[in-house]
C-alpha cells in the first residue's frame, strides 16, 4: 500500500482553501485513502492508499486535485495547457525494439524548485516506479535539468562497453556494464536487463548522456538542484500505454505547481508504430446510462444529478458520455464509472432495502471440474499463475513458431501487446518463463482459464488448462506422467496419437484423445520456440481443453 507524506499547508494552498483535519480524513476515503497521522510540529500529514490503480493520487498534487473536486473548488476534468514545441524532438532508434521499446517525455518551465518540491517529486517518482512500474521493469522515470540538454535527443540501444558517462552521485566515468556490475543502483536493478546484448541509452545532440534507462541518470544533467526552474521529464518502459500514463500524471502535477508544459515529439522508426506527441491526450470516454446506474446501485438519479456527481469525481459528462481524465487508465468498463458515481453519492447515503428474492448459489459444473484439475496439478508441484486474457499475435503465434488460427482481434487497442484475445494458454506460460530466467530451476507452472476461438466467424469460449516444466531434464515422459496422473484421478481412459505441431519437436508431440474426441496437445517445445522466448532450458508440457473433456466424459 503506497504511503505518502506531505505538508498540510502546501496541500491547502494547492486546493485553494483550508480543510480541517477531521474533514480531510473523511474526504480522503473518496479516493480510497486512509488518513494516518498529522504532526503539528512538522506540519506533515501521512496518508496510505489501498488502491494501486490510482497512481495519480500518490502525490500532494494528486490529493489536492481530488479535494478540489470533492469540495466544489473545481468541476469536471482539471485543466492542463500543453504548448506544442516542434523543436523538442526525440528520435527512437530501431535498436531498442527488443530491449525497452517505448518512451514519453515533456518539458516543464518557469517554476523554481525548492528542497520540499524536489523531495515530493522524487517521492512520487520512486513510488510510481516501484509500484505501478513494477520496480522499474514496466516503467522507469527520469527528471533532468532542461538547461543542460540540447535537442534533438536520441533513444537507442548500444553495446554495454561502448559508452562512458558519470552516473548520478558518482565522480568517475563508467561504462553501462560497469554500472551494472559496480554501482549500487546498477546492481540493484541489473536483473531487468539480464540476458540482453545491448542496453538502452538516452543522449542529446551534443552526445551528452542523459540516462541509462531504467538504471540511473547521468550526474551532469540528471541531477535537480534547488533553484532549477526548467525541467525535462522522460519515462521509458515495455508498455506504451503505461509510459504515456506516467507522462500525463507528472505533467498534470507539474502544471498544478505552476510550470508551463511543453510537448516533445517522439519519432519511431517502425511504420507500425505511429509518431506520438507527448504528453499524449487519450481523449477517452465511456457511455453510461441512468438505467445502468439504477440497476447496479439502486439510485434513481436524474441526468443533472449524475452529471454533478461525476464532475465531483473529476469526470466530464455530456449527452450520455463520460469523458475520462487523461491521467487515469483504470476505467475499463461503465461499471468502473458507476462505482465512482456511488462513491460520490456516498454509500452511507444509499437507502437500505430488504432482500426481495432468495436464491441458492451454485457453482457451474465446469468450474468445479476445473478446480479439481487445478488442485491435482498444484499437488504435483506446479505453481499457478494468473495472466491477462488479452495478448498479442507475436506471443501467441510468431514466438510459438506456428500459424495464426482462431484469432479474435480487438478493433481498437492502445497497446499491441494487448491487441487480441488469447486462443491458447501455453504461449502465455512461455512468456512467464522468459521473464523469470533469473529464478532457480526447475520451474513448473500452470494456468487455467478462458480462451476464445474464432471458427468461421463464430466465436466460442473454452476453459483450458496448460502446464509446463522447464529444467535441464524436462522431456515428453515428464509431461505424460502429469497427464496420466490427472486422467487416472478421474478414471478417464485416453490414448495419444502422433501428430505434427510446429510449436513442438517433431516426433515428441502427441494428440490426447478421449472417447474419440481430441482434447489436448502434449510434448516437448521446439528449440525455435525456446530461442524466440530467449530460454536456455528444455520445456515440456500440455494444454488440455477442459470444456471438451467434461462434455465427453458426461456422455
Amino acid at each position: 500500500m503506497p504511503t505518502i507524506t506531505f505538508s498540510y499547508k502546501d496541500m491547502c494552498k494547492l486546493v485553494g482553501k483550508k480543510i480541517p483535519i477531521k474533514e480531510l480524513a473523511k474526504l480522503l476515503e473518496y479516493g480510497k485513502g486512509e488518513f494516518e497521522i498529522y504532526d503539528e510540529g512538522t506540519d506533515e500529514i501521512t496518508v496510505g492508499f489501498g488502491d494501486t490503480n490510482l497512481p495519480y493520487l500518490w502525490s500532494v498534487e494528486g490529493v489536492a486535485r481530488l479535494l478540489k473536486g470533492l469540495t466544489g473548488k473545481q468541476k469536471g476534468i482539471p485543466e492542463i495547457e500543453i504548448f506544442k514545441k516542434s523543436e523538442h524532438l526525440l528520435n527512437v532508434d530501431k535498436s531498442v525494439k527488443n530491449v525497452r521499446p517505448y518512451i514519453a517525455a515533456f518539458v516543464a518551465k518557469g517554476c523554481k524548485v525548492d528542497d520540499y518540491s524536489i523531495k515530493q517529486m522524487i517521492d512520487l517518482q520512486e513510488k510510481f516506479c516501484a509500484g505501478y512500474g513494477r520496480k522499474r521493469k514496466k516503467v522507469a522515470i527520469g527528471v533532468y535539468n532542461y538547461d543542460k540538454i540540447n535537442f534533438p535527443l536520441s533513444y537507442k540501444a548500444t553495446d554495454p562497453e561502448s559508452i562512458k558517462f558519470t552516473p548520478l552521485e558518482f565522480r568517475k566515468e563508467m561504462t553501462q556494464q560497469e554500472i551494472l556490475d559496480d554501482h549500487p543502483t546498477g546492481k540493484e536493478y541489473s536483473w531487468i536487463l539480464k540476458g540482453m546484448q545491448k542496453y538502452p541509452i538516452l543522449i542529446d545532440a551534443d552526445d551528452n548522456v542523459l540516462s541509462f534507462p531504467p538504471i540511473i541518470n547521468s550526474n551532469y544533467s540528471g541531477k535537480i538542484d534547488i533553484g532549477d526552474e526548467n525541467l525535462f521529464f522522460e519515462a521509458t518502459g515495455e508498455d506504451l500505454d503505461s509510459v504515456l500514463l506516467a507522462a500525463n500524471i507528472f505533467a498534470q502535477a507539474f502544471y498544478e505547481r505552476g510550470f508551463r508544459i511543453e510537448s516533445v515529439d517522439i519519432k519511431y522508426p517502425d511504420k507500425k508504430q505511429d509518431d506520438i506527441i507527448t504528453p499524449f491526450m487519450f481523449n477517452e470516454s465511456v457511455k453510461v446510462s441512468l438505467s445502468q446506474v439504477r440497476e447496479l446501485t439502486g439510485l434513481a438519479l436524474k441526468e443533472k444529478d449524475m452529471k454533478d456527481l461525476l464532475e465531483k469525481m473529476q469526470y466530464s459528462y455530456e449527452n450520455g458520455y463520460v469523458k475520462i481524465p487523461d491521467y487515469r487508465r483504470d476505467i475499463l468498463h461503465p461499471v468502473d464509472v458507476i462505482e465512482d458515481i456511488a462513491i460520490s453519492y456516498g454509500y452511507d447515503n444509499i437507502e437500505l432495502r430488504h432482500m426481495e428474492n432468495y436464491t441458492r448459489g451454485e457453482t457451474f459444473p465446469i468450474i468445479e471440474f476445473a478446480d479439481k484439475v487445478r488442485e491435482l496439478i498444484s499437488g504435483a508441484g506446479y505453481q499457478e499463475v494468473m495472466s491477462a486474457i488479452l495478448s498479442s499475435k507475436e506471443i501467441l503465434f510468431q514466438k510459438m513458431n506456428t500459424e495464426e488460427y482462431g484469432l479474435v482481434e480487438l478493433k481498437e487497442y492502445v497497446s499491441e501487446r494487448y491487441s487480441v484475445i488469447r486462443s491458447w494458454i501455453m504461449p502465455i506460460l512461455m512468456d512467464v518463463l522468459s521473464k523469470n530466467k533469473n529464478v532457480e530451476y526447475p520451474q513448473k507452472i500452470f494456468e487455467e482459464g478462458l480462451v476464445s476461438v474464432n471458427k468461421k466467424g463464430k466465436i466460442s469460449d473454452y476453459h483450458r488448462i496448460a502446464a509446463v516444466s522447464a529444467h535441464a531434464e524436462a522431456d515428453y515422459t515428464e509431461a505424460k506422467q502429469l497427464m496420466d496422473f490427472v486422467m487416472r484421478s478421474f478414471g478417464i481412459n485416453y490414448s495419444i496419437e502422433e501428430t505434427e505441431h510446429r510449436s513442438f519437436i517433431h516426433g515428441r508431440v502427441g494428440r490426447v484423445i478421449v472417447d474419440g474426441k481430441k482434447v489436448a496437445h502434449i510434448g516437448e517445445l521446439n528449440p525455435k520456440v525456446l530461442n524466440n522466448f530467449d530460454l536456455n532450458m528444455p520445456v515440456c508440457g500440455f494444454e488440455l481443453n477442459l470444456t471438451d473433456l467434461l462434455e465427453t466424459i458426461k456422455k
